[in-house]
């Protein structure tokens, strides 16, 4: 079994910072991109960011420059931080990972449970 456990999430004002983390655990062999994603009511889930095992990054336009994406690989997690937070940023925030659970075997998407981030006054 592969669990991803997401923490961080919460009711900040704009203008503020939170700091999202996602922690792998359970039968991995190794570990590929790693990715955020948010989904607003009514919308389609959207990707935010994603950062390879090497390390480069890639985010959606409307975050760039506010959020940061980085990962532990010995911890096996995936943070995002997000600066100077807009009410736009408000959604439902979920981690993607790519893992191959045993040597050989086919890389396979897993997903968090999701963090609620919610940005108002």
């Amino acid at each position: 079994q592969v669990q991803l456990v997401e923490s961080g999430g919460g009711l900040v004002q704009p203008g503020g910072s939170l700091r999202l983390s996602c922690a792998a655990s359970g039968s991995i062999f190794s570990i590929n991109a790693m990715g955020w994603y948010r989904q607003a009511p009514g919308t389609q889930r959207e990707l935010v960011a994603s950062i390879t095992s090497g390390g480069s990054t890639n985010y959606v336009d409307s975050v760039k420059g506010r959020f940061t994406i980085s990962r532990d690989n010995a911890k096996k997690t995936v943070y995002l931080q997000m600066n100077s937070l807009k009410p736009e940023d408000t959604a439902i925030y979920y981690c993607n990972v790519e893992i191959m659970r045993f040597y050989g075997s086919s890389w396979r998407q897993f997903w968090g449970q999701g963090t609620q981030v919610t940005v108002s006054s």
